[in-house]
């Protein structure tokens, strides 16, 4: 099928296999080679592109972008970041004179990512660059030209608008359409944002069959705040997600600020985090202890199962073929909750452990207790034995130094190249210490520390 975009201000068609990433096509067909390959997996954001659609303009990753996500989009590459004549766009003025170039390797997705962060009128610099990985300039003239830029006006060919195109076959346009192509395709592969999808192409080098892209399923891209509970649609990207939960979840707003990159956290969504499965994936602990729920739809029949039931066993989940994510349900309010993430690098970096605590305390005693860890087993699981030695205890420091030894009875870690069995124990350990003097209005955090 004929996939229809705007690329740099002129309409192209493409027939491609649907699983042609965007960065493999730029750069062989179209000899647009300002967008680098570096890592092509989505961590050192050199291939950056700009992708506009309904939803305004998001700065991706290109080597994990498959063709079908662009359809109706409006692309931008670094090429076309300057103007009519060559005209620099102000980012691409602000980096020659912060001199924010060095090798120039990675200059053009910083470019890129500097000038969709102008368009949005973003301050928060760091946030924005956090997904472009620099080994020679050093961030600190790159960071100085954003802080340039910001305030200059957005040039008018930046401004660009989706197409109207007809549908595709395989990119659905509501869960109904989806729901009935799944059944009928119950080996096939969803496609949200491909954050995690997109590797399988590009590193493990898998054919994909039959595909289905969600990106055009804007029923499940909706968040519907009610009463009491906030139902996210699976497709909901975690930027988007981000604002909603600062508002209501501020740490998990805060958790999902260290979710991937700039680039990934624009185009990966929870459902996919949730639906993969992943020990590691920083969304489930999270949902877990604040007692979300999720709706599964297998064709025209919908059930809803508690998060914390979702995971089996590592690789397994309560997910019958033809089945998939439609909905997370959490609370709205749960003030109790406290996420922390554990991790090599403050940015984007994998969580070697995440552990997430949701415990009410009534006169001085624990109430109930909700404590689940990714990183710790080979599913997202709750700490039930921590749970249950401290319910109606007195919430003190004496109270948590004695059932920290319970820990060893919830979780057996592994050891990987990201932490040793014995450190990821200690850290859980130590996380419950910390949110006890963190609610008991402790200053915990090192980035509050002032000189």
């Amino acid at each position: 099928m004929t996939i229809r975009f705007s690329l740099n201000g002129e309409t192209v068609e493409v027939d491609a296999p649907p699983t042609t990433t965007l960065l493999d096509w730029l750069r062989e067909e179209r000899a647009l080679t300002g967008t680098k390959e570096g890592c092509n997996e989505g961590d050192c954001g050199a291939c950056t592109v700009m992708v506009t659609g309904e939803d305004g303009a998001r700065a991706l990753n290109a080597c994990i972008l498959f063709m079908p996500q662009l359809h109706g989009k409006a692309v931008r590459t670094v090429e076309g970041i300057a103007g009519p004549g060559g005209a620099l766009h102000p980012v691409q003025e602000a980096m020659i004179e912060k001199h924010g170039s060095q090798c120039g390797f990675c200059t053009p997705g910083f470019v890129v990512s500097m000038a969709v962060g102008h368009l949005r009128g973003r301050k928060d610099h760091d946030d924005v660059l956090a997904g472009n990985l620099c080994r020679c300039t050093g961030y600190a003239p790159i960071v100085r030209a954003a802080e340039a830029a910001s305030d200059a006006p957005v040039p008018d060919w930046m401004r660009d608008e989706p197409l109207d195109v007809p549908a595709l076959g395989f990119a659905p346009e509501s869960s109904d359409e989806l729901a009935d192509w799944y059944q009928k395709h119950p080996e096939g592969t969803l496609i949200a944002g491909a954050t995690d999808v997109g590797l399988w192409v590009t590193k493990q080098h898998r054919d994909l069959e039959d595909v289905a892209f969600l990106n055009r399923c804007r029923d499940l891209q909706q968040i519907d705040v009610r009463e009491t509970s906030i139902r996210i649609g699976a497709a909901v990207t975690m930027s988007d997600l981000a604002p909603v939960m600062r508002e209501h979840h501020p740490s998990y707003a805060e958790l999902i600020r260290r979710y991937g990159s700039e680039q990934v956290r624009q185009a990966a969504t929870i459902g996919g985090n949730v639906a993969n499965g992943s020990p590691i994936g920083d969304n489930p602990p999270a949902l877990i202890a604040m007692r979300a729920t999720l709706d599964l739809r297998l064709g025209d029949t919908r059930r809803t199962v508690p998060a914390e039931d979702f995971f089996l066993e590592y690789g397994k989940q309560d997910r019958k073929p033809g089945e998939f994510v439609e909905a997370i349900t959490l609370p709205k309010n749960a003030p109790d909750l406290r996420c922390y993430k554990i991790s090599k690098r403050f940015d984007q970096d994998i969580s070697a452990v995440c552990g997430c605590f949701n415990i009410a305390i009534k006169d001085g005693k624990v109430l109930s207790a909700a404590i689940a860890f990714g990183g710790m087993a080979g599913i997202p699981k709750r700490a039930t034995h921590v749970e249950t030695a401290l319910l109606g205890q007195t919430w003190s420091e004496e109270t948590i130094t004695t059932v920290l030894p319970r820990f060893s009875d919830d979780f057996t870690p592994l050891s990987d190249m990201r932490a040793s069995a014995d450190y990821r124990l200690k850290a859980a350990q130590n996380l419950l210490l910390r949110y006890f003097h963190e609610t008991s209005g402790h200053p915990v955090s090192v980035l509050e520390v002032r000189a």
